[in-house]
């Protein structure tokens, strides 16, 4: 192999090269088959067919299966300062379109963005980040300002950079974990680490340093009005409520009543604070159940719309058998639980449960509750969660509600 480009050169077999040629921007360790120089953990490197045709350039890792995250298929960039500019200007202005004037919103959901491995996510005027590549590691010096800069261009004031890189997914890119304030060299860091966002005019105290993910979850914002739509006068179940956010748009909607549960006290105490600052403590009630464990307990009629939205009962392939069963159970008891023309909402976050399979297990415990499902939407996450047809793992939150008849 012979190139003329600055960058170490690696070639890969007929299955990888067809995958990247039809716009996947992962190479896997397996399918590298020659090696022309000596890329450095973190740093560019050419991907090339087994003929030699030009198939991209990316970050190498040896720690890491994913061996190439390709970031670009123009053999005429130039990674530069100003390449990564214009990605993120670009990332920009695309949130500018999708979700106009929204105060909180995800930034950059890493490949579909282009940004393999990196998430980010503003919550008013913080952003937090979660870094799991290491090319972005290492070039995160040069991105993170960039981001502050393309906002504040536009009038958009950020107080300071949170990184949450408190995953193991970091190890196997051999990084360490760990949380904290990224230092930027034109302001201090702020003293909180908590901040208040409004979603749908619901307001949230987000704690950003030690909640689940980011501190919040912002895929869902579309799917709550939807489910709002339905709760006028209803009676709402809302299963696995983690910061209360779909039982509190149900309550600002008109619900009767509303009964929020979660399996962690410490989600259920965030829950009633979010309840209180938008004084619908009158309306929510909250408990500390396993819903699993709740579910089989409930009498039939007792709530006319159950809400279930767990967190992803598997994050890989080898676990999705279990997961269907996990998430056909409190299906299958919450269509028991409903009366005749009840209402369900009901949702999966994991990629690895695919949408076939995922309706195919809707359809399968409605046959069990011997009820009929008549769909009112189907939705995914919002759109500042891009999916990109080409790479399947950005698509991954399933939505469904339903009348049961």
């Amino acid at each position: 192999m012979k190139t003329t480009r600055p960058y170490p050169q690696i070639e890969i077999d007929t299955r990888g090269a067809k995958r990247a040629q039809q716009g996947h921007p992962w190479v896997f360790d397996n399918e590298i088959t020659k090696q022309e120089g000596a890329p450095e953990d973190g740093a560019l490197c050419d991907v090339v067919s087994p003929k030699g045709r030009y198939l991209g350039t990316g970050y190498y890792n040896s720690h890491s299966k994913i061996r190439v995250r390709i970031i670009s298929r123009n053999a005429n960039d130039k990674f530069d300062e100003d390449f990564y500019r214009r990605r993120v200007r670009y990332a920009w202005e695309y949130r500018k379109t999708v979700v106009p004037g929204e105060d909180s919103f995800r930034l950059i959901f890493g490949e579909a963005d282009r940004f393999p491995g990196l998430t980010v996510d503003k919550f008013h005027d913080i952003l937090v980040t979660q870094t799991l590549s290491l090319g972005i590691e290492k070039i995160k010096h040069l991105l993170f300002p960039l981001l502050v800069e393309a906002l504040e261009q536009d009038g958009i004031k950020i107080s300071g950079i949170y990184e949450r890189n408190d995953v193991r997914v970091r190890e196997l890119e051999g990084l360490t974990q760990n949380t904290g304030w990224y230092s930027l060299p034109d302001r201090p860091a702020p003293e909180s680490t908590s901040v208040e966002i409004e979603e749908n005019g619901i307001r949230y105290q987000v704690d950003f340093a030690n909640g689940q993910k980011t501190g919040f979850f912002l895929d869902q914002k579309y799917n709550r009005q939807a489910a709002a739509r339905l709760a006028p006068g209803r009676r709402v179940l809302d299963c696995f409520t983690h910061t209360g956010s779909f039982g509190l748009n149900c309550a600002k909607a008109g619900a009767a009543l509303v009964h929020s549960v979660d399996v962690s006290e410490t989600t259920i105490a965030c829950a009633k604070e979010n309840c209180a600052l938008n004084g619908l403590g009158h309306l929510v009630e909250y408990e500390a159940a396993n819903v699993f464990d709740l579910l089989p307990t409930l009498t039939p009629g007792e709530y006319d719309y159950i809400i279930l939205d767990p967190p992803a009962f598997t994050k890989s392939g080898k676990t999705v058998d279990s997961a269907e069963r996990g998430y056909k159970e409190i299906n299958y008891r919450a269509m028991k639980t409903l009366p005749r023309g009840g209402y369900l909402a009901t949702c999966s976050c994991s990629h690895f449960m695919g949408d076939a399979r995922f309706r195919a297990m809707l359809q399968s415990a409605a046959r069990d509750a011997q009820v009929e499902l008549r769909l009112i939407e189907a939705r995914a996450q919002g759109p500042d969660h891009p999916v990109l047809w080409n790479v399947p793992e950005t698509d991954y939150l399933k939505f469904y509600l339903f009348q049961t008849v």
